[in-house]
């Protein structure tokens, strides 16, 4: 399934792919560089967990670029969690954020997640800014999360048919 907004589509695809493991990297630098080199304290997931039915990772393209991703998986305390939620610094301030995270709350609908978690950096000020106005209010953190000044975790409940 694809969808087109604004030039830009979104579709599902592995987590593995090259473009991906680009784009990952490409994130995991821009954080390093944000935080003095410091990694967060999340595992990395593992591709296994965007997966239907637990789970879907997907991609926003733009002229057959990867611009965006970002995937949901099964929380171990119900619900689902998004992770890796990214979009390339060029393609910011147009909307890719916003339509990454709605087809993920669509998906999360349709696999019957009534809860959607996210963990996101304290300075990640435009990141926090798109949750907020998407109606994800500050909750309590969980598992390597718990201890770390930089985390900030948000919660949304979801309409679930």
């Amino acid at each position: 399934m694809a969808v087109i907004v604004a030039r830009m589509s979104i579709r599902i695809e592995p987590r593995r792919l090259s473009e991906l493991t680009e784009m990952t990297a490409r994130q995991q630098a821009e954080m390093a560089a944000r935080y003095g080199g410091e990694g967060g304290s999340g595992a990395p997931p593992r591709d296994g967990e965007f997966e239907p039915p637990d789970g879907v990772f997907l991609v926003a393209l733009r002229e057959g670029e990867v611009i965006g991703c970002g995937g949901i998986c099964r929380h171990p305390e119900g619900g689902g969690e998004i992770r890796r939620m990214y979009v390339a610094p060029e393609a910011r301030g147009v909307g890719v954020g916003r339509t990454v995270l709605e087809a993920l709350e669509r998906w999360a609908v349709e696999f019957g997640f009534d809860t959607l978690r996210l963990e996101t950096g304290d300075r990640l000020l435009d990141a926090i800014r798109l949750y907020e106005r998407a109606g994800y209010r500050r909750g309590p953190c969980w598992g390597p999360y718990l201890t770390d000044p930089k985390s900030v975790c948000y919660q949304k409940r979801l309409t679930v048919p």
